[in-house]
């Protein structure tokens, strides 16, 4: 599934791609077998186009198989090798942890002159300067430097002369034509190993930028193990992906001037990876909710409806296809001020299209209390009698009824809500019941009557 960490980095490259004519280039890195399916493929090709990243945009280029360069990545690592900057070793763990006297300090270099050939079983590893530090040009951590006797002297090929991922990266880039390399921090570690690795191949290394780390309410990195972080979930509880793109590009950057609820044209417009803060980013469920909310009422009608399309027929919908009604769902525009996810609409809107109302026992619960009986009966006894069915007349009703009864509309209504909707929450009550029609709702007023007798007798 496709991390929001990895839309948010991918949204941060899209935009300097665009905004500098160059081009955003889509890597698929499946060397690892284990780790590939082409569902995942398929997967984070959708996940981007939903963000409005894909192929059909001329800055857009890929995807590249990194499997597909295999050949030239051994190239690279014996290239490395017949310039004497790489060697192989036989050493196991027990023999390094034997010599050094523990388990986490990292490679001696003992290896480095014993003129070792590759044989089955022999990593080849990259010799490290003694001296000096490398330096990584960080568009957002300034210039962090490395001191060269930190590094441990690396693998760039397993025991079975296949590549790993660091020189692997460092190839593709080159045949690439990679300028520029946005990622998350996690990677930083990694970056004066790749940089050396650039120089080694005589090349100049890419601008590197990396990206503050997206943390959950407890301020613990988002992890797929505890926390939601597919872009895919969130889109299919009803996030719109215009809302996600916005509230993503805030993770780490904002435009300035308290400005937050924009388009992306005028986020990519203003977006600057330099001003990328380091600080964690905290990914706030809640707020990306209330930006939700907003993109919801920005929509038009037809666009609203449209967006909820998915979530008004199966598995969403608990009525059956022929019971939806269009013309009923002229009702959705009340809910367009109300709705805070998209998949909330059915909620909203099942009375509509269902038989009887949703049981729902907390509701019933809430508003069935004493006195609701005469609220029921009086209301029905009234409503028979309207001559207009529209949404003034029928309040005008629970007016008086609720006045009767010494009560206010607020308290009158309750019992009436939820034998119409089968909830106390939901769309305007008054313009439900005019949708509903006449006879639906007394039917549903005589079936809340009997059902409340039955419990009190």
């Amino acid at each position: 599934m496709f991390h929001v960490g990895g839309a948010r980095s991918a949204l941060y490259n899209w935009a300097v791609a665009r905004q500098s004519g160059g081009t955003f280039v889509l890597r698929i890195e499946d060397t690892d077998a284990a780790r590939n399916k082409p569902e995942w493929i398929d997967g984070i090709i959708s996940a981007l186009a939903a963000i409005g990243i894909h192929s059909e945009d001329p800055a857009f280029e890929g995807p590249y198989f990194q499997s597909h360069n295999a050949d030239r990545h051994r190239e690279a690592a014996q290239q490395l090798f017949a310039a004497g900057r790489a060697y192989y070793c036989d050493c196991t763990r027990e023999q390094l942890k034997e010599r050094t006297g523990s388990e986490h300090l990292g490679y001696d270099g003992f290896c480095r002159e014993r003129g070792l050939t590759f044989e089955e079983g022999r990593a080849l590893r990259f010799r490290t300067p003694d001296e000096g530090e490398t330096v990584v040009v960080d568009l957002v951590r300034g210039e962090p430097a490395f001191p060269n006797s930190a590094i441990e002297d690396f693998v760039i090929a397993r025991g079975d002369g296949s590549p790993v991922f660091l020189i692997a990266n460092v190839v593709d880039d080159l045949d690439e034509g990679i300028t520029q390399v946005i990622r998350g921090e996690e990677h930083l570690s990694n970056t004066p190993k790749q940089q050396l690795l650039w120089e080694a191949l005589g090349a100049k290394p890419p601008v590197w930028a990396h990206l503050p780390v997206i943390v959950n309410e407890k301020r613990q990195k988002l992890s797929k193990r505890r926390d939601k972080v597919a872009l895919e979930d969130y889109l299919a509880e009803g996030f719109l992906p215009e809302a996600m793109v916005n509230y993503l590009m805030l993770l780490g950057w904002g435009p300035g001037d308290d400005q937050e609820i924009l388009p992306y044209e005028e986020l990519e417009r203003l977006f600057r990876i330099k001003d990328v803060n380091t600080a964690p980013a905290f990914f706030d469920v809640k707020k990306l909710t209330a930006f939700n909310g907003d993109y919801i009422r920005a929509l038009s009608p037809e666009q609203f409806a449209n967006a909820c399309a998915p979530w008004l027929v199966a598995p969403y919908a608990p009525w059956a296809p022929e019971a939806f009604d269009k013309d009923l769902f002229e009702a959705a525009p009340l809910a367009q001020t109300r709705l805070a996810l998209l998949s909330e609409i059915t909620s909203y809107v099942d009375f509509l299209f269902l038989d009887e109302p949703v049981e729902d026992e907390a509701s019933w619960n809430k508003a069935m209390k004493a006195g609701a009986d005469g609220i029921l009966t009086d209301t029905r006894d009234e409503l028979a009698a309207v001559e207009e069915w529209k949404a003034d007349d029928l309040k005008a009703v629970l007016l008086a009824v609720g006045e009767k009864h010494g009560l206010k509309l607020g308290k009158a209504q309750a019992p009436i809500r939820v034998a119409v909707t089968g909830r106390t929450i939901g769309l305007p009550l008054f313009e439900s019941m005019e949708l509903l029609g006449r006879e639906r709702v007394l039917a549903r007023l005589d079936a809340a009557a009997t059902k409340l007798g039955a419990a009190q007798v």
